[in-house]
């Protein structure tokens, strides 16, 4: 493990224009859920499969269980960034981090100081009136009584997160594969890489060292020139980064 740590420590010294891709155990250390990591009680609490609950056709179809789903799984904000949020928000501020895209929608890159975060899968933070385009932020939804949030002229406020089902920003992805492109580091952290399209964006990877560090198996660890089956945040936190 420790040579492993030193290979990072050195790739990280020696690039500056280093992108990170990240998913959802970049945030269970903060204590966020992951959904698909059901329990008994879960099973019991819920008549369908998150992935059914989470897709554009249940959302219209089934509104208000949509968002007993969603106001009690994902509609998390009383929690704080871990260590590698700030690992990696230090590293954009010293000139080794070019951007970060992330399959999460909690906004903790952002909260840890992160500036250029691209969320495939959008954020909690913003929520928009279907009728007038109204934006609420997360506080609003939350504190919003209804079974289903309705907006002042009376439209249905739906979350601003890609759902199953849904298309991806164009301009999200094309920024991605930009920073992807062109970076001469990727480091893969806390996915397995399982959910498409965001998965199949590591295609566009050339540059010199392409980092995996997930506790499980990914698809990619094979092409790795580095894998660390760690958890994400004591990796990033063993980094000293210095000034480019």
């Amino acid at each position: 493990m420790e040579d492993k740590l030193a290979k990072l420590q050195e790739i990280v010294e020696t690039c500056s224009n280093i992108v990170f891709f990240g998913g959802a155990g970049v945030s269970t250390e903060s204590g966020i859920p992951d959904f698909r990591s059901v329990d008994g009680l879960y099973h019991m609490k819920y008549d369908y499969p998150p992935e059914t609950i989470l897709s554009h056709t249940f959302f219209k179809r089934n509104t208000e269980e949509f968002y007993r789903f969603y106001r009690d799984k994902m509609l998390i904000l009383d929690v704080e960034p871990n260590m590698a949020h700030k690992k990696l928000a230090e590293m954009e501020q010293k000139g080794r981090l070019r951007a970060i895209v992330t399959q999460n929608i909690d906004g903790l890159h952002q909260k840890a100081g992160s500036k250029t975060v691209l969320e495939l899968h959008g954020s909690i933070h913003r929520n928009y009136c279907q009728r007038c385009a109204k934006f609420y932020d997360a506080k609003a939804l939350l504190e919003n009584r209804e079974d289903v949030p309705h907006c002042t002229c009376g439209g249905i406020i739906k979350p601003d997160v890609v759902l199953y089902e849904e298309g991806l920003d164009q301009k999200t992805i094309q920024d991605s594969i930009y920073h992807i492109t062109n970076a001469d580091a990727l480091i893969i952290g806390g996915t397995s890489l399982s959910v498409y399209p965001a998965a199949g964006l590591i295609d566009y990877f050339r540059g010199k060292y392409l980092v995996v560090i997930n506790k499980s198996p990914t698809p990619r660890d094979e092409q790795a020139d580095l894998l660390i089956a760690e958890s994400i945040g004591k990796v990033l936190g063993a980094l000293e980064i210095k000034e480019v």
